[in-house]
């Protein structure tokens, strides 16, 4: 379990931005409501060879805890070792695998949601990481590859498996980019699967209060993402937070 999640909370994720979820930026989102950040992401090859760029996208101050470095790679050994190196640099809260990234020049690595197109892979990197620290590890993913290869239900089984303590799920395939409708349909079927027991937080098109609201009680999720509606409209957590106690 995550040390600062219980069963009667609903934590609000700003979910990692490249080029968006800075320092500043995650400084904003905390004094107005987000509970739990999560840098943006970074290779593990850059962190092994303790790039100064890569250095800066893993910095966090205090205040913003409990804060994640996210990582991202298509092998398992220098995942784990990248893992062992963030601790060196500055102690996080948790280590946070990117799954999820749908960009040509990262999938094309096996990184990010490349990953999705091999389980065995992914199965390798987590037990890698967990192996390799003492921190909480977590994961960001999509539904799937594409339409035809949503394996949603075996990913989350197989992540729980090998030691993940919370999934993060956005409602869509790769192959949809940021297209269409998140189907949260799925994440729901994730959250109220029996053998799930680890914390699954929902990801994708949360924009008002209202849809916080009505995602939380329709699929029971334990908490939410919020990625791009937080751009230009940071204070969004904090009218979550009050409409949720309030209803106003």
């Amino acid at each position: 379990m995550l040390p600062w999640f219980t069963n009667d909370q609903f934590p609000l994720y700003l979910a990692p931005m490249a080029g968006v979820t800075d320092v500043v930026f995650r400084s904003i989102c905390k004094e107005l409501g987000a509970d739990v950040m999560v840098t943006e992401f970074v290779s593990a090859e850059g962190i092994i060879r303790q790039d100064d760029r890569t250095r800066k996208y893993t910095e966090f101050t205090d205040e913003q805890r409990p804060c994640g470095v996210q990582i991202f790679g298509g092998d398992g050994e220098r995942m784990g070792e990248a893992a062992k190196k963030i601790i060196d640099w500055k102690q996080p809260d948790f280590i946070d695998i990117n799954f999820g990234c749908p960009v040509k020049k990262v999938v094309q690595r096996n990184g990010g949601s490349g990953c999705l197109r091999d389980l065995d892979l992914t199965t390798r990197i987590i037990r890698a990481v967990v192996g390799a620290t003492h921190l909480p590890v977590t994961v960001k993913t999509r539904l799937g590859w594409d339409n035809s290869t949503i394996r949603i239900v075996e990913v989350a089984l197989r992540l729980q498996d090998a030691g993940i303590k919370a999934l993060s799920i956005h409602g869509r395939t790769r192959k949809q980019m940021y297209k269409g409708e998140a189907d949260w349909t799925k994440i729901g079927n994730i959250k109220n699967n029996p053998r799930i027991h680890i914390p699954i937080f929902g990801n994708g098109d949360i924009d008002s209060p209202q849809k916080a609201k009505l995602y939380r009680e329709r699929y029971g999720v334990d908490g939410i993402m919020i990625g791009r509606a937080s751009i230009g409209y940071p204070w969004i957590f904090r009218e979550i937070k009050h409409f949720l106690a309030t209803g106003e």
